[in-house]
């Protein structure tokens, strides 16, 4: 089975701080996740057409159950208790795998 790909968005809101998710949340995703399978975690800051400030965050599982089984774990909560210190984005998800 291949690997799988969460694809994490934030965008509008009235704050991001990028600091806190470069230094903070995306370590304790990788500490919280790479036990159900996580092998990476990278983030990029987009603008958009607008100039508003966009993230997106890539998280690679080693499959789709791995991907999965990390958001239905008891630390998926600790994860997203986290976004509101960063944001208060809309955060949307997309699961991909690889053609």
């Amino acid at each position: 089975m291949a690997h799988a790909t969460l694809i994490v968005m934030c965008s509008g809101g009235t704050y991001f701080d990028r600091d806190h998710y470069v230094d903070a949340h995306r370590p304790l995703a990788l500490a919280c996740w790479q036990r159900h399978g996580l092998k990476s975690a990278s983030a990029f800051f987009p603008r958009d057409a607008n100039a508003a400030d966009v993230s997106v965050g890539i998280y690679r599982f080693r499959d789709e159950d791995a991907l999965h089984a990390a958001l239905a774990s008891a630390e998926a909560d600790a994860v997203m208790a986290d976004v509101p210190r960063f944001t208060d984005a809309t955060v949307s998800r997309i699961v991909g795998t690889p053609f």
